[in-house]
């Protein structure tokens, strides 16, 4: 859709970069949003903040219409992957709790305890929709091993073919420092390369990603469109204030350098309103659309360059703002 660029560029904080003309650029992101309404196989991933409430009770106004969402899209023969955190926070409410626990038997009990209450929810709700759900848990050594990974490879394509959407997780009641991917932004990049994904889908507690914080200034802008993530950008972006959550910014733009390196565009927006997901499939300019090149982000390039500004995400010469 043409109104997601302005070609004038009026007060953008980046210019270009890698020799790439506005122009060029422009058509770009014309063709990774017309690549996005023709998805076929779509991640969305949740966070804590997103479909819980502050004190861990899971936020059933919130899923309900996540799953709505959801089942629509699967309604148009998408192949859905939900890639869900909440278990350990959902845990927490059940026992009475008002934070995470610091130790690893106290975490990974309470997530076996709220992995049961959100799949439950998950699956009643996908249900009444006529969909059928489908859980998988996932650790890092899945991965690292080629015949494990085929198998979780195999098992998500058969789960495709009997039309179930798979809900996803990190198998945190095992989970050791050696073998968690620690974040399921992560683990969410992870499960979009292992199944080919058209489109990566983060719905978070913030509408995107900004030039500042945008808690701490209320000048903050949001950036519509990215090109590149840098070490530099990463170290610039605070994490959560949510005590349930493991995620942030910084852990976000680690999904975004795997999806890069994979062609997979990226989408950060509002979890608050499921129905963006919606509207991102229909093309409509929602939160920040990470443009893929298929490369590794490299950050010497353009070091020299550098021009943050206070608080600021980005560093001349690796990310692009299109206004």
């Amino acid at each position: 859709m043409g109104d997601v660029i302005d070609e004038k560029n009026d007060g953008a904080i980046i210019t270009e970069t890698g020799g790439m003309s506005d122009k060029a650029k422009s058509e770009d992101v014309k063709d990774i949003i017309q690549k996005i309404k023709n998805a076929k196989t779509v991640v969305v991933k949740v966070g804590t903040s997103t479909i819980t409430h502050h004190n861990g009770t899971i936020n059933l106004l919130i899923v309900e219409k996540l799953v709505r969402a959801l089942s629509d899209l699967k309604n148009e023969n998408k192949n859905v992957v939900l890639v869900t955190s909440g278990a350990i926070g959902v845990g927490c409410s059940r026992m009475g709790f008002t934070k995470k626990p610091e130790s690893l038997p106290e975490k990974q009990a309470l997530a076996a305890i709220g992995q049961v209450n959100l799949m439950h929810v998950y699956s009643r709700l996908f249900s009444e929709y006529g969909q059928i759900a489908s859980q998988i848990l996932l650790t890092k050594d899945v991965i690292e091993d080629e015949k494990r990974k085929l198998n979780a490879i195999n098992t998500f394509n058969t789960l495709f073919r009997y039309g179930s959407i798979p809900i996803v997780n990190e198998n945190d009641t095992v989970a050791t420092e050696e073998i968690e991917f620690g974040d399921n932004d992560t683990l969410s990049a992870v499960v979009a390369v292992l199944v080919k994904a058209d489109l990566l889908i983060l719905l978070s507690d913030i509408d995107g990603l900004y030039d500042k914080n945008p808690k701490h200034h209320p000048d903050a802008k949001l950036i519509p469109v990215v090109y590149g993530v840098t070490r530099q950008i990463e170290e610039n972006c605070q994490g959560t204030d949510n005590s349930f959550g493991t995620g942030g910014m910084v852990t976000k733009l680690a999904a975004a350098k795997i999806c890069n390196s994979h062609g997979i565009p990226m989408v950060i927006a509002n979890g608050d309103n499921p129905y963006n997901i919606c509207r991102i499939l229909n093309g409509e300019p929602v939160g920040t659309i990470f443009v893929p090149n298929g490369e590794e982000d490299k950050d010497e390039r353009g070091a020299g360059e550098s021009q943050k500004g206070e608080g600021g995400c980005y560093t001349a010469g690796q990310a692009i703002v299109q206004r």
